[in-house]
Order: C-alpha cells, then structure tokens, then sequence
C-alpha cells in the first residue's frame, strides 16, 4: 500500500486497528493508521495521503479533547514508535525527545540525570502536543511553559521534506511552532535544554467546601504573585466535595515550601495537608480511559485577575450544576517573562488559567451541558483568550480565541508558505 515503509500500516479488521483508531475520548474511523518508526516514514505516509486525497490526523499522546488525532475516513500518522528520550550534552542539559514520546517515560528517563522539564499534568500525554500547544504544568512559573525549552525541531513539512528548525535555521517555521499547534508540519523529534531538578514537594490542602469563596477570594490576590518555585491551583468538585489546593513547590525541601506557602493558605482552617518531598516523575497522575458511556468536555480561557465577583459567580455556577469541575491555576512568573510576541503562545501576562471540566455519563453530561453553556457566557467579562490545549470543540471562534490577531496574522503567513495546500488541518486550524 505504502512503498519502502520501515513501520507498519493497519486498516480496519487488523488486530490492531480497535486500539489505535481512538483518542482519549473519541472513536475515530479512519482508512488507515500509519505507524512510523523514521522521517521518512511520516514522508510517505504524507505522500500516499496527498495522493489519495485523504485527511490527515497525527497523533502523539491520543489526548486532545477536540479529538484531533484521528479521523473518519482518512489517515492517522501514528508517532508511538517514535518515543526515545537522550540526553545529548549533560553539560548543556540539552536533551532530544521523540515526537511520540509521552510525558510519564520521559520524565522518568531525565530524572535519571537529575533533570526535568515543564509537562504536562498526566504520564500519558503526549509530548509533542503539549510542547506545540504550550505546555503549562506544575514547573512552568518556575521555569517557562513547555515550549519555552524548545531550542530545536525537526520536522517533515507537507511536501515531505525533513527540515530543522531552530533560532537559526527556518526561525519563522521554529517561532510558528512555539504555541501554533500541529498547523506547520509533523515533530518527530525535539531538542529542549532541560532544568537542574529531581524532587518537589507536591500535594493538596483541602477546606470546606462551605468557605469557597472565602478560599479562592485570598488565593486569588496573592497566588499570582508568589515566588515563583511555587504553582497552586484551586478545584471546585462536584457533589460537595471540599475545595482542594494543589501545591507544587520546584524543590524537595518542606520547610522552603511551608514558608512560601503560607501566605497563599489564607485564614480557613484546612481539613487535611498532605505535603510532601516526592520524586519530580511521581506527580504525573496516570489517566486510564474514560468508562464506557461516559462524555468529557471542557471550556478554559486566562484570567487576567481573579476579581471577588469572578470567584462568586465559580462557586454559584459550580454549585448549581452537577458533574461540573472548576479548576483555577496561577500563572506569572518565568511564564511572564517571556514577551507575548517571541513565540506563537500569546497569553503570557495573564494571573491564572481557569478550566471548566463536564465529565459523566449521557444523562449527567445533558443536564449539565446547558449550565455549563450558560455559566460560560456569565464569565466573559472576566476572560480573555483561550488555551487550545485544553479545548474540547472545534468551533470558528475557538480560533480567534486562541490566537489573537497579531498573532494569526504572522501563522497564516508562515503557513502559506509550509502548507499552502492545508494538508494540516485536522487541528486549532491556520487556514
């Protein structure tokens, strides 16, 4: 089907095809799965797509909620095979990454060196979607989003060409790719300098669920503004459940995130504290796959301040609808530092990201989904942009949001010129 092939291709009625067809939380149908082991296998499988007329999905991780990474009916460029980790030059801390490598095994595989990058919450996530899309995690105020590690790519662009990317070589193709999602071409490795660090003090600190307002009113004014080893974020679960303070402090010792913490804790008594000194790897939470019959949706968008009447209208609308999650994470720090046109990722001054999250069964999901439309709309006034990585639609405005019009501007150009043709499109789509 797909001459001097180094991989493998599997089409429906193969073993295989049941498992890799689907992402995290859809069932894609597609022709075929190409599962590349080299550049020019991903080459190929480019090839025989433009040929044939077929869409094409990469996948990584499998786990953007829009359901990118597969298809109905065209082609998947499966980059599973494609997941070493290296450590090229201790010295520098540079390290390359394949671009099907997930975010559990490459952590585990750097703290080895004693090292470790910005990624994403969960083992299971894919590397390179993360890195394209930005890469906010629980080391980013200490040291940058994902991407702000990234000093080279290589990729195979839409006419099959293996191109570099870096500083110096395609500097338009390597800004594109800090924060343009998967518009420009397929990673199938990255090069990123990796930071000095193994352990963290990592856990949560729960309050009554009754005092929310209270506890993310004072998280709010002086979260933003904490040292910068420290990132929090604040959850609204539903049923009742307390309010949870999650904590991340970038080093192992308690006392050095005692003291940066305690401003942040506020004055409601806390239920339960279980900080600790915990290995970096260990706070990648493993996703399993969600039970059959159950939906997944989520709406995000940065928060330039977190205002009392922002955080009143969170705890009512997340009180007044079930099987709805609100997640608040502060921002700033080495996010901030980077300016909002040195890469494509353009959010970088904002205080925190906030996240709503509708996960449950068909019924809870179609009760809840009206609520959640309309607490969305309640809470315009108080957002701006959105963060692509965590969305679950594909909608026009999605575009808009992410990208702001600057911002689209400069992608658009670099996309006529890397994919004039849009063989990319199966993405948050630079037309």
């Amino acid at each position: 089907m797909i001459a001097r092939l180094d991989g493998e291709v599997v089409v429906p009625g193969d073993p295989a095809y049941d498992e890799l067809r689907s992402t995290f939380v859809h069932a894609g149908r597609p022709a075929l799965i190409v599962r590349c082991r080299s550049p020019r296998d991903v080459a190929a499988a480019l090839g025989h797509a433009r040929t044939e007329g077929l869409a094409v999905s990469v996948r990584g991780g499998g786990h953007h909620a829009a359901g990118f990474a597969t298809n109905d009916g065209g082609l998947v460029i499966d980059l599973s095979y494609l997941d070493g980790v290296e450590v090229v030059d201790p010295v520098r801390r540079l390290v390359r990454i394949g671009g099907g490598a997930t975010w559990g095994p490459v952590s585990k595989a750097l703290a080895g060196y004693g090292l470790a990058l910005t990624s994403g919450d969960t083992a299971d996530v894919g590397v390179g979607g993360l890195l394209l899309g930005g890469g906010i995690g629980w080391l980013a105020r200490r040291y940058g989003l994902a991407l702000d590690s990234l000093v080279a790519a290589e990729v195979v662009t839409a006419d099959g060409k293996p191109v570099r990317a870096s500083d110096t070589e395609h500097p338009d193709l390597f800004w594109a790719l800090r924060g343009g999602g998967g518009n420009f071409g397929v990673v199938t490795a990255f090069e990123l300098v990796a930071k000095p660090i193994t352990d963290v003090v990592f856990g949560t600190v729960d309050y009554p669920a009754d005092r929310a307002v209270e506890v993310l009113t004072h998280w709010g004014r002086r979260a933003p503004g904490a040292p910068e080893e420290l990132t929090t974020a604040v959850n609204l679960m539903p049923g009742g459940a307390p309010v949870s303070l999650q904590v991340c402090h970038a080093g192992g010792e308690l006392a050095a995130a005692e003291t940066a913490l305690a401003p942040v804790r506020g004055p409601v008594p806390a239920l339960r504290d279980d900080l600790r000194p915990v290995p970096y790897p260990s706070v990648l939470a493993d996703m399993p796959g969600l039970p059959p019959g159950y939906r997944f949706a989520t709406r995000s968008a940065f928060v330039p301040r977190v205002t009392p009447v922002l955080v009143e209208t969170l705890v009512a609308g997340a009180a007044a609808a079930p099987a709805l999650a609100v997640n608040l994470r502060a921002l700033g720090g080495a996010v901030a530092r980077t300016a909002p046109d040195a890469t494509a990722f353009a959010h970088r001054g904002h205080a925190a990201l906030l996240t709503l999250v509708l996960l449950g069964d068909a019924a809870a999901v179609d009760t809840t989904g009206p609520m959640l439309d309309e607490l969305w709309q309640r809470l315009t006034p108080f957002v701006a942009g959105a963060y692509g990585n965590f969305g679950s639609t594909d909608r026009p405005g999605d575009v808009a949001a992410i990208y702001p019009p600057s911002t689209y501007r400069r992608l658009a150009t670099i996309k006529h010129r890397y994919d004039p043709a849009n063989v990319f499109r199966r993405n948050y789509n630079v037309a």
